[in-house]
């Protein structure tokens, strides 16, 4: 592809970026002068970029690889994150893929080595960073492993993303099956730096990472807007011998929730149980501190009353505004029954639900009660200490400006 694209290209490209790819290729015809398979690529890929780089997908001067290096490269927000991690004078990005990493690490490190096997995908990073101004870069087109014994240099820090998706493009997750190997290469990666930061796939077991590693000294779980993300794992010559966990979830307002763990704390800590009753609060943790294991500590610390066992979700009477979940004030505690809870729902039986220690699914659920999808109710369904099957209808506590209020506080 020419880059920079000639001006009747980029003006497409402006032109049909909302449109449907699909129908953009059946109508190819009407542009003899174009490349418009490789142009409707350029739009889909946009349109993939739309929600997690929104700034990238809105310049009209950057180039983009095909839609799967989009869907595999960081947010601009676990970008700026991880960026914020590091430190010192030279880091390499060993698995540079689209460059977003790198160009988040160029504005915190003075000297970035941008690793990447692809030479196109290479070709285009090198294109777009110059065009961010981003001038502090070295590029290889070469794999990780090469990279690393053919420099004699060593590194404040090196970084890796291992691809993980197979040679059949089936989604992995397992260290040992991704590429590369960070298992097999781990004593090289030591050797050429002090610090490795190392993202995964969210669906590893944080335990077993943390056994096969051996070298952890510091793990992250990252949620954006609720959503699990990333678990990025601090690797040294010196692992602690319980790495603190950090659950952080960022929020479309711009809050960055935190919350801190071992796992001596959370076998330290001791839940109180009791039963849900009307008037209270109800606080769902975020998915980053259920991912990262704080079952126990996540009430010890806010003082709350646990559910069940297994349902991890807590009470209280006084509301802790700073819990790091959403909030939600119980205004019925209901059994497993359409004609019990329809009559909180208004004429078109709308509730949003969500099962947690149930034996129906949220669809299964909404089959046997007729409830649809949507209005102001939340409906929880559960077990109780008994092992009664009950639903909480609630209705959310909204954080408005870093003010809390209660939709039903002053009924």
């Amino acid at each position: 592809m020419e880059y920079p694209l000639p001006a009747a290209a980029r003006q497409y490209v402006a032109d049909h970026l909302h449109h449907d790819p699909a129908q953009l290729a059946l109508q190819a015809r009407r542009f003899p002068g174009l490349p418009v398979p490789e142009l409707v690529r350029q739009i889909q890929a946009r349109q993939k970029a739309r929600t997690k780089l929104p700034a990238w997908a809105e310049n009209p001067e950057l180039i983009f690889p095909p839609a799967l290096s989009v869907e595999q490269a960081s947010s601009d927000r676990t970008a700026a994150f991880k960026a914020d991690l590091v430190g010192g004078q030279r880091l390499a990005d060993l698995t540079g893929g689209f460059g977003v990493d790198t160009c988040y690490f160029a504005s915190r490190v003075a000297e970035v080595h941008y690793v990447e096997r692809n030479s196109q995908l290479a070709e285009v990073v090198q294109y777009n960073l110059g065009l961010l101004g981003v001038r502090n870069v070295h590029y290889h087109t070469t794999d990780a492993l090469a990279f690393l014994k053919s420099t004699p240099e060593t590194f404040d820090w090196l970084y890796l993303d291992p691809a993980r998706r197979d040679t059949a493009s089936r989604k992995i997750f397992r260290l040992q099956d991704c590429e590369p190997d960070v298992l097999r290469i781990l004593p090289l990666l030591l050797h050429k730096a002090p610090r490795i930061l190392l993202k995964t796939s969210p669906m590893l077991d944080i335990e077993l990472a943390i056994q096969e590693l051996k070298h952890v000294r510091r793990v992250w779980v990252l949620a954006v807007d609720n959503e699990c993300k990333e678990v990025l794992y601090e690797l040294g010559e010196e692992p602690a011998v319980d790495p603190e966990r950090y659950a952080v979830n960022l929020t479309r307002t711009g809050e960055q929730q935190e919350f801190r763990l071992n796992r001596a704390r959370e076998a330290r800590a001791i839940s109180r149980y009791a039963e849900p009753q009307t008037g209270q609060y109800l606080y769902e943790p975020n998915a980053a501190i259920l991912k990262a294991g704080a079952f126990r500590s996540i009430g010890n610390a806010f003082e709350l009353l646990k559910l069940h066992q297994h349902s991890h979700l807590y009470m209280s009477d006084e509301l802790r505004a700073d819990f790091p979940g959403r909030i939600f004030r119980i205004q019925a505690v209901e059994r497993y029954d359409a004609d019990a809870l329809l009559p909180y729902l208004g004429p078109e039986a709308r509730a949003h639900v969500t099962t947690r220690n149930f034996p129906d699914t949220v669809a299964v659920f909404r089959q046997r009660t007729g409830i649809r999808e949507g209005g102001h109710i939340y409906l929880f369904a559960t077990t109780d200490l008994r092992g009664r099957l009950m639903v909480l209808v609630c209705e959310k506590v909204k954080r408005w400006s870093g003010e809390l209020v209660a939709a039903a506080q002053s009924a």
